[in-house]
């Protein structure tokens, strides 16, 4: 069926690329690189019109008026003053064309294109062809194959009774029959300026040389916004006119060649002679010459367009032109402190005091753990890492303060522990500077008795605090006595 092939056209537009998602690394994934640009085409029209025309208008000049028939606004001011109007006639009859399902002369719908997609078809197979596009068909076979169109029947070009001549000579009056050229009446004067487009030299003078790559960005934004049919057809046909060029050792079809004989059906606008175009025709003919040579490359997106289309659906800010585009490169960076800010409010003080809390069961948790243990090395080990790391057993998202600075006491469980077990720090401190044989004897003994198991919990926690008591009596009494010497005045 002639829609099937129409897909099958379209499908092959579409380009496969490998995701960089980290989490579907390894995988194919099957991918328009266009998607959301047309996603934004079709659901939101106008904020897709206004990121187009915003670019075109960048790169080319284009007055109020000429800008008001690019957007549709005022009627286009062709060529020798004509204008679209004097076209009525000619509109209305397309239109009674188009109710009766007659394909040539009628407004561009898909069914018609899916028609005409089988002249294209057919001359893909003899681009070999001898002055193809321009040597004419026989005039009685073309009018034969155009009825068959109009009826919307499928042809069978190989049986032998066309010959390429005659579907090719079709095709051009196919394109020179529609209502309107196939660029549109509107965007006329935007190819004569895409046209003109020269480059610079050091001093910002403008040269005799094109432009090609402002050349190539504005064909691909003007293309973006034509109707979707036109589009279509032009795609169709470019790549045609394309594959032809690059046979024209066979063919003697040039890119040159082959723009005389479309611009006129393409580009140029209705009812107007190559004298009303006067210097303009040269402009032209070589404009649809630069689309065949690099119509590989016109039909998409600009990079800057995928990314905006892309952006407006993933929650991030639009940019609206090419040069935002070159903000995305610092973006990156900036892109890390939502989670540099995610961070600063796991700091917040609720955050903290759930923190705090839940190190406090852990601990607890882990105190009844060891003293349940029996006896052995690997126990012994475990407690002597709580002597060695006091700071552990009650951390805290702060930084970590000086180990003399004097702390208000903590009354949570962790902080009860670390005081039936470490002693005040001070005292500590003290200790370790003035120990004695005997001190430390007293300090194994106490440890000892840590180590052992709690033969009841009262009998357990009296004893404990009588050894804290009697011990922390004799080391104050040692130290007052190693003092006492001192504050004698010596003798003569």
């Amino acid at each position: 069926m002639p829609l099937q092939k129409l897909s099958a056209f379209i499908d092959a537009i579409c380009r496969f690329v490998i995701c960089n998602d980290s989490s579907l690394r390894g995988q194919t994934v099957i991918f328009n690189p266009d998607f959301f640009v047309e996603k934004l085409r079709h659901e939101k029209p106008e904020v897709f019109t206004e990121l187009v025309v915003s670019n075109i208008t960048r790169l080319i000049d284009l007055p109020g008026a000429e800008l008001a028939q690019l957007m549709g606004e005022e009627e286009p001011k062709l060529p020798g003053g004509i204008g679209t109007a004097s076209g009525f006639f000619r509109s209305l009859m397309s239109l009674k064309r188009k109710d009766k399902g007659v394909v040539f002369g009628s407004p561009l719908t898909e069914e018609g294109i899916a028609q005409v997609s089988q002249l294209i078809e057919y001359l893909h197979k003899h681009l070999r062809m001898e002055g193809l596009f321009r040597v004419p068909g026989n005039s009685l076979r073309q009018q034969i194959l155009k009825d068959a169109l109009n009826s919307g029947v499928d042809i069978d070009l190989e049986s032998g009774e066309f010959h390429p001549n005659d579907v090719a000579s079709l095709l051009k009056m196919f394109l020179g029959e529609l209502p309107e050229p196939l660029l549109t009446h509107k965007h006329f004067q935007a190819h004569l300026k895409i046209a003109g487009l020269m480059q610079f030299d050091d001093q910002g003078n403008k040269t005799s040389a094109p432009d090609k790559e402002r050349q190539i960005e504005a064909l691909q934004l003007l293309f973006l916004i034509l109707p979707p049919p036109n589009r279509s057809l032009l795609k169709l046909l470019l790549d045609l006119l394309y594959q032809t060029a690059k046979k024209q050792d066979k063919n003697k079809m040039s890119a040159h060649n082959l723009a005389l004989m479309f611009a006129p059906h393409v580009l140029w606008p209705r009812n107007v002679t190559a004298n009303d175009l006067q210097e303009n025709i040269t402009k032209l003919n070589d404009g649809v010459a630069f689309m065949i040579k690099h119509s590989q490359k016109l039909f998409k997106a600009p990079a800057y367009v995928r990314e905006c289309a892309r952006l407006h659906y993933l929650g991030s800010r639009v940019h609206a032109s090419k040069d935002d585009l070159d903000l995305l490169t610092s973006a990156g960076s900036k892109e890390l402190q939502p989670l540099k800010s995610q961070k600063r409010s796991r700091l917040d003080p609720s955050h903290r005091e759930e923190t705090q809390q839940r190190t406090e069961e852990a601990l607890k948790e882990l105190f009844h753990h060891i003293h349940s243990m029996p006896d052995s090395a690997k126990k012994k080990k475990l407690i002597r890492q709580f002597h060695k790391h006091p700071g552990t057993l009650t951390p805290g998202p702060d930084a970590p303060t000086p180990p003399v600075q004097r702390r208000t006491r903590s009354r949570s469980f962790s902080g009860l522990i670390k005081r039936r077990m470490l002693g005040n720090p001070l005292i500590l401190e003290r200790k370790s500077r003035d120990s004695t044989p005997e001190s430390e004897r007293a300090s194994k003994e106490n440890l000892h008795l840590l180590q052992r198991p709690p033969e009841s919990p009262a009998s357990h926690g009296t004893r404990a605090k009588l050894k804290l008591s009697e011990g922390r009596k004799e080391d104050s009494r040692k130290h007052l006595q190693a003092l006492a010497p001192s504050t004698k005045e010596p003798s003569v």
